[in-house]
């Protein structure tokens, strides 16, 4: 069998240098993380995702999981240093990001595993699809394990200002992904005709993830009411300076959005308010349990004459636990509906196996109450005077963004309004608020409803169905936000899928990898790049002896049988160059740690009022 078939079929025999491979990778890996706001340079996106592919054409297993693993670390290290700043340590960042990276290294290991199908092989079209089957169904396990998952960094969010964000309300994450991957394996199948000199073939392959990325534009995307409007305030009261303990920060909070609200009254002038916003952690203290809270809360609801959403911790009796709420504050009638957060956010609210941590960092105590989990759907009832009747929302806490199935549990519910309140003071001014605006305002596409995101200190916005932000904040400033959003009751065809995408994406990459191993175990000549250099340009220098060394060299890539030449360089190589990449890149992680751990403590001006946590 020739190198092509062995290789799995792509349109160029043999593998990319090991250095090559390498360097591509984490170039591949940072092009990802610009893809991503603040930058939002959203073509990177296939660029990246080329770039990875290329550089584990022909690999075995193990070498591709090695380049994942560099195109991992490339592309999370970047893309969640806000981690360094929540936590004021880069244990949790480089863990964090070392360990999202193994899925990159895992996607690796079963792609090379998965090519070798006889059906993909000679087909490199069907090989495009396959791997992006394959992508996508590592995305969504990274997405919900362990510990609930962590969805940061799915492809498909990427994309809120591409034309791809238009697929989101027929398929959601797991079609917008899909379509970003295979259109960089389009573009890494055109560059491997170039390198052939194939012109035809690479322009049709271009011309193909053109067309992939751009066609969804036309797609149309509804953003007028159907149950009406709510005209809708939303305060970002800022946090305090550091300095005072946790108990006078919290109420400070809680002051400075009361205030707030008394100015969003003045801004409305004669308009009246249905509905105003506070965010997560806005009144820490819990206003049902504490009089002096209970006061400012109610003042603020009668200055508007509207309801409140506020966030707030309630601590049972004789429990050492809490729960993250969002609460209703009617003026003259109190708090109403409620609703805890149900996906705490491990390491950041409540630490799991607290004990073994503990003894590797003490960090693990500054979350110093762990959080319960709330078990209620993730749906509020509000009365809106000018509708005569309740509206229900679709609320996500913070982080609650991210996971596909809880904001869909509440539009399955009735939610004709998406609420995402968040605190993202420990983020300081790095860009994680503005990747969970992205988050917020591909949830809206995806289910074609309004979205309120509101934070303590930014980025807080309201944004149409169609994804359009209408109101935006700054960070650390006090502002207020008025919009009139359309309530919308609809059901898209990304909500009433559910998760039957997800399960499609599962068996067709459970499918592709156990028929690549298949096919991998049953073939006799298997795959001999293992063997030290010399001996296999022995084996083909025996297959033509009467050819001169430099056409022996061209036979050998072409042999029958059990000869399999794609390389010259012996095994070892490969891996010191991958241990000497990951260590130059370790060693350029730590020194910008050491020079920028001065910055984060002086410029750290804002401080979580979260009972210590050290993620909201």
């Amino acid at each position: 069998m020739n190198a092509r078939h062995r290789n799995g079929g792509t349109s160029l025999p043999g593998l990319m240098a090991p250095g090559l491979a390498l360097v591509g990778a984490g170039v591949g890996g940072w092009a990802m993380s610009l893809a991503f706001p603040d930058r939002g340079w959203w073509p990177l996106a296939y660029a990246g995702m080329a770039c990875l592919l290329l550089a584990m054409r022909g690999a075995s297993p193990v070498r591709a999981a090695g380049i994942g693993l560099v195109w991992g670390l490339a592309f999370f290290l970047p893309l969640v240093h806000w981690a360094l700043q929540a936590t004021g340590s880069a244990l949790p960042w480089v863990a964090l990001s070392v360990f999202q990276a193994l899925y990159v290294a895992g996607f690796g290991a079963l792609w090379a595993c998965a090519r070798r199908a006889v059906w993909l092989t000679g087909r490199p079209l069907a090989q495009a699809v396959t791997a992006a089957v394959l992508w996508v169904a590592i995305e969504q396990v990274r997405g919900s394990w362990p510990f609930g998952g962590f969805s940061w960094g799915f492809l498909a969010f990427s994309q809120t200002e591409a034309p791809l964000l238009r697929l989101a309300p027929y398929g959601g994450e797991v079609l917008v992904s899909a379509f970003v991957a295979v259109t960089g394996a389009l573009i890494a199948l055109a560059l491997q005709y170039l390198r052939r000199t194939a012109v035809i073939p690479a322009a049709r392959a271009l011309l193909a993830a053109v067309l992939l990325a751009g066609v969804p534009g036309l797609l149309p995307l509804t953003a007028g009411p159907e149950n009406g409007s709510l005209l809708v305030g939303a305060v970002q009261g800022n946090v305090p300076q550091q300095g005072a303990d946790w108990a006078e920060q919290a109420r400070d909070v809680t002051a400075n959005h009361a205030e707030g609200t008394e100015r969003l009254a003045a801004t409305a002038g004669g308009r009246q308010l249905d509905l105003v916003v506070w965010p997560e952690s806005a009144a820490d203290i819990d206003p049902r349990t504490d009089l002096a809270q209970a006061s400012a809360v109610e003042r603020a609801a009668a200055a508007v004459g509207a309801p409140l959403l506020l966030g707030t911790q309630r601590f049972p009796d004789g429990q050492d636990i809490r729960y993250n709420e969002i609460i209703t504050w009617t003026a003259g009638a109190g708090s109403g509906d409620a609703y805890a957060k149900q996906h705490p956010v491990p390491f950041g609210e409540y630490v799991p196996f607290r004990a073994f941590f503990r003894q590797l960092t003490p960090l693990v105590d500054r979350v110093a109450t762990d959080m319960a989990a709330g078990g209620d759907p993730a749906v509020m009832d509000v009365w809106i005077d000018a509708l005569g009747r309740d509206v229900r929302l679709a609320t996500g806490i913070c982080f609650e963004v991210a996971y596909a199935d809880l904001i869909r549990e509440g539009v399955l519910d009735g939610a004709e309004l998406i609420v995402i309140p968040t605190n993202n003071a420990s983020f300081g001014r790095t860009p994680e608020s503005t990747q969970q605006l992205a988050m917020s305002r591909f949830r809206a596409v995806e289910h074609g409803r309004s979205t309120v995101q509101v934070s303590t200190v930014g980025v807080s916005a309201m944004i149409m169905p169609d994804g359009a932000v209408v109101a935006r904040t700054g960070l650390f400033t006090d502002e207020e936000l008025i919009a009139s959003l359309p309530l919308r009751s609809t059901l898209t065809p990304a909500a009433r899928l559910g998760t039957t995408p997800q399960t499609a994406v599962y068996v067709l990459a459970a499918a592709a990898v156990v028929s690549g191993a298949l096919v991998g175990s049953r073939r006799p000549g298997r795959d001999r790049s293992r063997r030290p250099f010399p001996r296999r340009l022995r084996a083909a220098e025996a297959q033509a002896p009467r050819l001169g060394v430099r056409a022996q060299r061209v036979r050998a890539l072409r042999v029958p049988g059990r000869v399999w030449v794609t390389r010259v360089w012996p095994s070892w190589l490969e891996w010191r160059l991958i241990v000497g990449f990951l260590v130059l890149m370790a060693v350029a992680a730590y020194t910008g740690i050491r020079l920028g751990q001065d910055i984060v403590e002086k410029t750290t001006t804002a401080v979580s009022t979260t009972s210590d946590a050290a993620v909201p």
